[in-house]
């Protein structure tokens, strides 16, 4: 599909009016328009992108859309999307997948069967400081982690409220951690969380371990949506490097390793011996890297690469099976806060 692709947004609110600027302003894109249940919202992005309101998705579908971005609630995206996979539309939707694992395997499957394209936007994959990230341990050694923490804090938006703060917030950080993981669920999963202002949880703190035939693998990532600021970190720390990324802030180091093996064995011997270090620079056993960051959009980029799978046939970046995992492991960690708070019922009783 060399030529112009055909494309509409389906649910234009606080996400899915930024997907359909962007395709309104791609090259190779005719913006065939837009959908939302909220008719005056529809009418006001059409108004300003300069482009027709469809009704519903089989209108859309029925003008000869070739892909659409599907930015609905998440209790929707099953239900919003099975129509246009069955026409072999390509779909990007909004993360989480499906607000089930069944869902997002029946999505998965459908896709499958139709030949559809199926993207799960989780948009800091293509996050600046994420893309230097993995250019910089592209250019050097790999990063084994053995480490990982995570801490994506926020005020209550009151967005988002259909889904706890794991499938809302936590989401975005486990499709990183599993992408570094090479896909593999955890192996042991232990979590707390606290239900303090919707039916879910509002906050809650993960424990995940892998346990891979190159090592071990701990990740600690806590999420919430009930704090005083807004802070998205994660420290991965490796045997031959540490890595700190600020998501808010698109900033990031990469620290190595680069005592060779002598010079580390004389250091741990005069350790040993009781010498006295106190007058010794540690950074001159380490190599400091600020990364890179350009300034690119990452809902642009993360639409450009959707765009791309479509024109080649290839695999999306973050494909059904990915965006599966992701969802699988968040229904994990929802399971053992239930069971948590049980135990803690229970012996409260």
């Amino acid at each position: 599909m060399g030529g112009l692709l055909r494309c509409g947004a389906v649910g234009v609110g606080r996400m899915g009016r930024h997907h359909a600027r962007v395709y309104s302003e791609l090259e190779g894109v005719d913006f065939v328009g837009v959908c939302d249940a909220d008719a005056e919202r529809a009418e006001a992005v059409a108004d300003r992108l300069g482009c027709p309101v469809f009704r519903g998705p089989s209108e859309m579908i029925g003008a000869g859309v070739d892909a659409v971005s599907i930015a609905t609630p998440t209790t929707s995206h099953y239900d919003v999307a099975a129509p246009f996979l069955e026409a072999g539309v390509a779909c990007l939707i909004e993360k989480p997948l499906a607000e089930s694992g069944d869902s997002a395997r029946a999505m998965a499957e459908q896709a499958e069967r139709h030949g559809a394209i199926l993207m799960v936007g989780h948009i800091e994959r293509f996050n600046p400081v994420m893309r230097a990230m993995r250019a910089a341990t592209d250019e050097g050694r790999a990063i084994m982690p053995r480490f990982i923490e995570v801490h994506r804090v926020s005020p209550m938006t009151f967005r988002s409220v259909d889904i706890g703060v794991v499938m809302d917030m936590m989401i975005h950080d486990l499709d990183v951690v599993l992408m570094l993981m090479g896909g593999q669920e955890p192996d042991e999963i232990q979590a707390a969380g606290v239900s303090v202002v919707t039916d879910f949880e509002d906050v809650c703190n993960a424990r995940l371990t892998w346990r891979r035939p190159e090592g071990v693998c701990v990740a600690n990532i806590t999420a919430s949506r009930l704090a005083l600021k807004t802070e998205r970190v994660t420290r991965i720390t490796g045997e031959n490097a540490y890595i700190k990324v600020d998501y808010g802030n698109k900033s990031g180091t990469i620290i190595r390793r680069t005592a060779n093996e002598i010079q580390r064995r004389e250091l741990q011997e005069q350790l040993r011996q009781g010498a006295d270090l106190t007058d010794l620079d540690w950074t001159e056993l380490v190599n400091i890297e600020p990364l890179t960051i350009d300034d690119a959009e990452p809902l642009k980029t993360e639409i450009e690469a959707f765009l791309g799978a479509i024109r080649t046939g290839d695999q999306p970046p973050i494909d059904a099976s990915a965006g599966w995992v992701n969802v699988r492991t968040a229904e994990r960690i929802v399971e053992q806060i239930r069971l948590t708070m049980g135990q803690v019922a229970g012996a409260g009783a």
